[in-house]
């Protein structure tokens, strides 16, 4: 067993037709079905989609960290 931790970052896109929030946690749910130890994450960018004068869609950008576990 170690006293240190070492990660691994991957970016997600997350998207939502509701809320930024709901953008963030589409992507983490999708990703934590294949990425294991998701631990923090860090948001790099915000843009939506703009229909009739009103946001459509939320789409965000994250920086996901996972732990590496040794073996």
């Amino acid at each position: 067993m170690t006293d240190h931790h070492t990660y691994k970052k991957v970016e997600l896109v997350g998207s939502s037709t509701t809320s930024i929030e709901d953008a963030i946690n589409n992507a983490l749910a999708e990703a934590a079905k294949s990425v294991e130890l998701m631990e923090w994450f860090e948001v790099a960018e915000m843009r939506g989609h703009i229909q009739n004068g009103a946001v459509a869609h939320y789409q965000v950008t994250l920086k996901v960290g996972f732990r590496i576990v040794n073996s």
